[in-house]
């Protein structure tokens, strides 16, 4: 028996976010350079956007590439860039398929002029896509994100236009790369790392968080439910206690 079946659907998580670790440890594993623990992360990837479709996740967000990561090696860099590429042409016919609208988040004129041609070829394709949303975060940090977004209030302000009593969370969240999104449920994180790693903090807020052991490559959309199945047998408080949160509950049945 699947563990979706388990899944109830009245408490899906909206956004999931992942944290994909582990790649270059599972090429270790086998003997082989970093890059083919990239290539071979694609299944899992399907995975993942499947599974999340399945249980009714409106949103998915895969931590692709971090501002951090310009930091690697150039060989692996350029290998990365190349394998976004091939990625994005190869998956377009499912995307279709499956119904999944594509988004991209972080400084995506850093990346390669062939890369950024793709993603937005594919962006466009799959605009009217309405059953999930993919968001791939690439040359993504979020001090980055956040440091933009005061920067763009900031600049609003010595225009004149805003006023500094008028800056509330709302307005923040309109100015961050996700302001089309809901804010994180879910944040999982395979490898067994167990950090943030700068990624999506003010969208984290209140997000249940899920590590695993599971290498990148070797997860699946049963790992997923598994999460998720996690996700929906916590008691998410936000700062309430769990006797006003029964209340809550009982004056709604």
């Amino acid at each position: 028996m699947s563990l979706v079946e388990n899944i109830k659907k009245n408490k899906v998580p909206k956004h999931i976010a992942i944290i994909m670790d582990g790649n270059g440890r599972w090429a270790k594993k086998k003997g082989m350079a970093r890059i083919f623990g990239h290539r071979n992360a694609l299944t899992a990837v399907r995975e993942s956007v499947i599974g999340a479709s399945e249980v009714g996740t409106e949103a998915i967000s895969l931590y692709a590439f971090s501002t951090e990561n310009w930091n690697r090696p150039k060989l692996e860099v350029d290998a990365l860039m190349s394998l976004l590429i091939h990625s994005l042409k190869k998956e377009l016919p499912d995307f279709q398929k499956n119904n999944v609208k594509v988004n991209a988040i972080g400084r995506l004129g850093d990346l390669p002029k062939k890369a950024q041609e793709t993603l937005n070829e594919v962006i466009d394709a799959t605009k009217t896509n309405n059953k999930i949303t993919l968001t791939f975060c690439l040359s993504y940090g979020s001090r980055e994100e956040i440091n933009t977004c005061v920067k763009k209030i900031a600049e609003e302000v010595k225009k004149g236009n805003l006023n500094p009593e008028d800056i509330t969370e709302d307005l923040i969240q309109q100015n961050l790369y996700t302001h089309n999104l809901p804010d994180v449920d879910l944040m999982i994180r395979t490898s067994g790392e167990q950090r943030l790693s700068n990624y999506l903090l003010w969208q984290l807020a209140y997000a249940e968080l899920y590590f695993t052991e599971t290498l990148w490559p070797d997860f699946r959309r049963e790992d997923l439910f598994k999460a998720v199945e996690t996700y929906q047998n916590r008691e998410r408080r936000f700062g309430k206690t769990s006797e006003q949160l029964e209340g809550e509950h009982e004056q709604t049945i």
